[in-house]
């Protein structure tokens, strides 16, 4: 794979969204998976839980509520949320799915910036938050 250097300073938040979600949703398969999850059903339903637009603004209200983040992932954060989407998500209420997508643009930011000791302990605690 050729490597090319991607700053995410250039990037619209739905872009860092866009690599963001796959980064999460690999980091969690994994996790899931480590628990002994191995039946497909299982492991999807899992997943769900800490993947769902309702779950990923879960995860960004108490990452803020709890005075988590920095001042630069709020902005990033803030750069995803405010995004011009013109859809939502069926069984997701449009805030909810525009701060999952500001959950999902930090974490595409802190990966395409190579800082992967801060996106795992995010993710730690995304985990944690979801209770298992």
């Amino acid at each position: 794979m050729e490597s090319n250097i991607i700053n995410p300073n250039l990037l619209n938040g739905l872009s860092l969204a866009y690599i963001g979600d796959s980064v999460y949703e690999v980091y969690i398969r994994k996790y899931v998976l480590s628990k002994g999850v191995t039946k497909v059903n299982n492991l999807h339903k899992k997943v769900v839980n800490y993947t769902s637009g309702l779950a990923q603004s879960n995860i960004i209200h108490y990452l803020m509520e709890n005075n988590m983040l920095s001042e630069e992932e709020i902005q990033i954060f803030k750069r995803g949320r405010n995004s011009h989407i013109n859809t939502s998500r069926k069984n997701l209420d449009l805030q909810d799915y525009l701060d999952a997508t500001g959950f999902e643009s930090l974490i595409g930011y802190l990966y395409l910036n190579n800082n992967i000791e801060r996106l795992e302990e995010i993710i730690k605690i995304s985990i944690k938050v979801r209770g298992e």
